[in-house]
């Protein structure tokens, strides 16, 4: 019966099962319902549970890519390689699943356009992480929760809850007092700080996309792997026209291939409880992973990259902490 109810979810998209959430359960019919059964008992704590894992590997994986090009790696090289290899991973997975590789018009623009809105942010974060600092990217990923949020409630995802709505609020005054405390600390340049807060409007942006654009009937695994290939492609031409010989490079030093060899598999794992997380939960509970993800990257850069301990670091830990718990909360009501 379990396995029944696991292999039910699969057919639907996230968009399916955030209106299942968030609609009375008279009003659904009667083959969806043990979906909403699964998503508010079951779900709900694999939920929680890939939130911890991908929010701390999102920020992890900043912190590596500034180990990288502290030893020397082209970021974008690096970016993409790995964005390259981890795509290539999920698809054999796929394909050792017995899985047929789907390929349509549908498939094919959420590909280009999920990857291109993914794409985006991850260039400016690892261009920008040697001006601002892994810590100060971090934070960044506290914002989209607010924007994914609002714009949720604009294309009528998700229904307006006074609960939610606080917990977005705590969540996100963490991680504006982490990212004041960067600004005031004047050892970031102010164009690079606003470069850097471009990324959570459009990783808002991606999340919503995916969420109503999501092909019906196609793995998780293979949705990630679509994504990861199509942003390592749209990147590639960039690489092979200005850093050819940068690009090489990656492959020369011990040091970098270690690393390099790390943020795919990072990516890998991540990526693939990314789209596990959205399907079962939406964007904007997905979008929580920004606020782990900022306390966990900027712990992780103090202590594996000896950056300064931004001011109010502890107050943000526990103003993140208690957001993401009454989200969760509020979402099981």
């Amino acid at each position: 019966m379990v396995k029944k109810r696991v292999q039910s979810i699969e057919q639907f998209s996230p968009a399916q099962n955030v209106l299942a959430q968030n609609t009375p359960t008279q009003n659904i019919p009667a083959q969806h319902r043990s979906v909403q059964n699964t998503l508010t008992s079951r779900a709900r704590y694999r939920a929680l549970l890939c939130l911890a894992l991908v929010g701390s590997l999102l920020g992890l994986s900043l912190v590596i890519g500034k180990m990288a090009i502290n030893s020397g790696a082209a970021p974008l090289s690096f970016l993409v390689v790995a964005l390259l290899g981890s795509g290539t991973v999920l698809l054999i997975g796929e394909r050792i699943k017995g899985q047929a590789f789907v390929i349509n018009g549908r498939i094919v623009e959420y590909g280009l356009l999920a990857g291109a809105l993914f794409a985006l942010p991850n260039a400016i974060g690892f261009i920008a992480v040697e001006h601002v600092g892994a810590g100060f990217l971090s934070l960044t990923f506290a914002f989209p929760i607010l924007i994914t949020y609002i714009l949720s409630l604009v294309v009528k995802l998700d229904r307006f809850s006074a609960g939610k709505s606080f917990a977005v609020l705590l969540g996100l005054s963490g991680g504006v007092i982490l990212a004041f405390s960067k600004i005031s600390s004047g050892d970031s340049a102010l164009f690079w700080v606003a470069i850097s807060m471009m990324s959570p409007i459009i990783i808002a942006l991606g999340n919503i996309y995916r969420t109503l654009r999501w092909p019906a009937g196609i793995s998780s695994m293979y949705l990630a792997a679509i994504m990861l290939l199509c942003a390592g492609f749209i990147l590639l031409p960039v690489i092979l026209f200005w850093g050819v010989g940068e690009f090489q490079q990656l492959f020369v030093q011990p040091e970098i291939l270690v690393l390099l060899a790390f943020q795919t598999g990072l990516f890998t794992v991540m990526y693939l409880f990314y789209f596990v997380l959205q399907r079962l939960a939406g964007p904007v509970y997905l979008s929580q992973i920004g606020l782990v993800g900022a306390v966990v990257g900027t712990l992780a850069a103090v202590s594996l990259l000896g950056e300064n301990v931004p001011q109010n670091l502890l107050i943000a830990a526990i103003l993140v902490g208690m957001g993401t718990a009454l989200f969760h909360f509020s979402s099981r009501r």
